[in-house]
């Protein structure tokens, strides 16, 4: 935010306005715009987007706020999720198994918020959930990655999260299923166990293809090494093919939602 004050400051300065005209101007007050170039205040969205139609910077100013708003999500979550989730939105592709749990990208906030609230303070919760929402933009960009997700069938049935929240989830789970570039399957729960945590494979924009292995109270790792990389593609594929078909697991997740 230091940073976004100071090219504030240098915009205004450049353009030869005070703060009081440059507050007029934008229709704010002097002393916000001095809170603002000294980095004591954050901006809102409408704020950087009304400095970006001011001073025609073509969205520098909302390209800040919105790097502002990736790093805060990205350092409320565990040190061991923050490599994974710095790359995420730039996925193309991605795979993911997850045997216990509906993944966080794919909850609900209402699920979500059962999940995380275990253990954690009501202010601790506000923040991760915040994190996990935000992290479903990679879903509604103009492009979205291709999914295909495996889940094993114990995420599906479990009842922790109450009725009504499972419901919501489960029918979420559905709409996405509905989605052109979605593949969603069920891994059954008398299957033979493949792998007790959650794995994920990305092929990226950017660089090349990662894979994250999750583990308990986010100490997850990366995946780089060619060779390891490889180990978590061929146990993927076990365990997809394993799976039931797209319609056999559209038609048990209804079954499930039936019987909540």
């Amino acid at each position: 935010m230091e940073y976004f004050g100071v090219e504030l400051r240098a915009y205004r300065e450049a353009s030869d306005l005070s703060r009081p005209q440059l507050a007029e101007r934008l229709g704010y007050t002097p002393q916000w715009i001095g809170q603002i170039e000294s980095g004591r205040s954050t901006p809102s969205e409408d704020f950087a987007k009304d400095c970006d139609s001011f001073f025609d910077t073509k969205g520098a100013f909302h390209r800040i706020w919105k790097w502002h708003q990736q790093l805060e999500h990205i350092e409320v979550v565990p040190p061991g999720f923050r490599p994974f989730i710095e790359i995420e939105p730039g996925a193309r592709y991605m795979r993911l198994f997850e045997p216990l749990l509906i993944p966080g990208l794919l909850q609900t906030e209402e699920y979500a918020r059962m999940v995380l609230k275990v253990g954690q303070r009501q202010e601790k919760v506000d923040e991760l959930l915040a994190a996990r929402m935000a992290r479903k933009a990679i879903l509604e960009k103009e492009h979205p990655p291709w999914l295909l997700i495996v889940l094993g069938e114990t995420a599906v049935r479990s009842r922790a999260a109450g009725a009504e929240v499972m419901r919501g989830q489960l029918q979420y789970l559905l709409d996405l299923a509905e989605l052109q570039h979605v593949t969603l399957q069920i891994f059954p729960a008398d299957a033979p166990v493949f792998q007790a945590s959650g794995i994920v494979l990305m092929s990226l924009e950017d660089r090349s293809d990662v894979g994250f292995v999750d583990a308990a109270g986010g100490h997850g790792r990366l995946i780089e090494d060619p060779d390891d990389l490889e180990d978590l593609v061929v146990l993927f594929d076990q365990v997809r093919a394993t799976a039931y078909s797209a319609e056999e697991s559209a038609r048990i997740i209804r079954s499930v939602m039936k019987e909540l």
